[in-house]
């Protein structure tokens, strides 16, 4: 194994160059909590205040405007606006969850809820950009992208980055940017329990194995050939890796994605539904040694209807991710898997047509569990109203640098050189929220 940057252990960097092109696994810069990550995005922006950001101040001043609640908005937006829903505390944490996530909220003593989350824009592109990538704009690598680039594959004939939707092809959000091709996700379509129609071409309809084996060898000598005129091409690396990848993945996908092949208890413990099926293929490549796994749900948009819509989109997600948490930690998983919720930013405590709420970047809530994390606590918070993040205010570049912190990796040793210049997930910031850590 190769140390990543900041110490070359002692090899060629064009050594280690090629053996991370191959995705080979790299040394940590320190001891890692965690070895994946299960990112689960809401998409839209979910209302922390009707799930886990309680605000009786909103229902006592139902309907009023006070200074505090003066912020710009994307949209007109009118009074205070309580959220229907009931919060209650539970576990022996006494964390209080919104009555919308009742199997959930069984799971609080093993979650750590951020309150105090912030961003930089009100908008859904430029804010889920931030979000993934520490930026705005579209060109920059996302977190499972670094991950993958820092940590290297554990499992070679499965990718080190997967992206889990409803729908055949990869989320905006999950790019490799300007970091090798091999880091680019690989989209997974769970709508199905046949493991051939999640990904697109797993199987090879006109070779059998063997005659895809000699025709694998071929073509890996003439890469070679080639390969050995073009040093340091980070794109025919690439290539040739997802050729290799996906010769090993006829066989080795087709196991992780072979949902039969669960108990009966299993999958009633999950539900039914594509966001079921992706939590539970999600545990399924995780315990193969999946590095990163996007699970993408959207639709948490909610302008108008809001008491309606989140109660739909709530019990979408109740279900499964107390599955998922539970079989994690049934499995001895959770303590080596970090799982992040959340959206690009919430909702305003102020209405909007009425019954909704618009988008919010000053203050809103995600939450951690596993992977070195302390459960059963929460950690900031927002204003009397959940408008704005006020006490211990955590940056989404904050959370980046968390999150690597808990993978082994010093977010500002992590770099790659483009353009003339060293990036980097976090930019020129980022501090590790130490209080959170277990």
């Amino acid at each position: 194994m190769q140390t990543l940057g900041g110490g070359l252990g002692g090899l060629a960097l064009a050594d280690v160059l090629r053996e991370a092109a191959r995705g080979a696994p790299l040394t940590p810069h320190f001891a890692p909590r965690a070895k994946h990550v299960i990112f689960l995005f809401m998409g839209g922006g979910p209302s922390h205040l009707d799930l886990f950001d309680p605000k009786p101040e909103i229902a006592k001043r139902a309907g009023q405007r006070p200074q505090d609640v003066q912020l710009r908005t994307e949209r007109v937006t009118g009074g205070l606006l309580p959220s229907p829903f009931k919060f209650k505390a539970h576990g022996a944490s006494g964390i209080e969850v919104s009555e919308l996530l009742p199997r959930l909220s069984t799971c609080v003593d093993d979650l750590c809820v951020i309150r105090s989350l912030h961003g930089v824009n009100p908008n859904h592109a430029p804010a889920a950009n931030h979000l993934f990538s520490g930026r705005i704009d579209q060109i920059h690598p996302s977190l499972g992208a670094w991950v993958s680039y820092g940590l290297g594959h554990e499992n070679d004939a499965l990718p080190g980055f997967i992206s889990i939707k409803n729908g055949d092809t990869a989320s905006r959000y999950v790019r490799n940017g300007y970091l090798p091709g091999q880091n680019q996700a690989t989209p997974i379509d769970p709508r199905t329990d046949v493991a051939a129609n999640m990904i697109r071409h797993l199987r090879n309809s006109t070779l059998d194995t063997a005659r895809q084996a000699e025709q694998l060898d071929f073509l890996r000598t003439l890469n070679e050939q080639h390969r050995r005129q073009r040093p340091g091409d980070s794109a025919l690396n690439a290539r040739m890796q997802a050729t290799e990848t996906a010769y090993q993945m006829q066989f080795a996908a087709g196991a992780a994605l072979d949902l039969a092949s669960e108990t009966r208890a299993t999958r009633a413990m999950y539900g039914e539904g594509w966001f079921a099926n992706g939590c539970l293929v999600a545990r399924r490549l995780i315990e193969r040694g999946v590095r990163y796994v996007h699970l993408e749900q959207g639709n948490w948009d909610h302008h108008e209807k809001i008491s309606s819509n989140i109660r739909r989109m709530a019990a979408e997600i109740d279900q499964p991710i107390q599955a998922l948490l539970v079989d994690l930690k049934q499995r001895g998983l959770l303590d080596e898997t970090l799982v992040v919720w959340g959206g690009e930013f919430g909702r305003t405590p102020v209405s909007e047509n009425g019954d909704g709420r618009d988008h919010n970047h000053y203050g809103f809530t995600m939450w951690l569990a596993g992977g070195g994390v302390k459960g059963g606590q929460v950690y900031g918070a927002t204003d009397d109203f959940g408008f704005k993040a006020v006490e211990n205010r955590v940056s989404v570049h904050d959370l980046h640098a968390t999150i690597l912190h808990l993978l082994g990796i010093d977010h500002e040793r992590l770099t790659y050189r483009y353009s003339g210049r060293d990036f980097r997930l976090t930019d020129v910031s980022g501090e590790v929220v130490k209080a959170i850590l277990a």
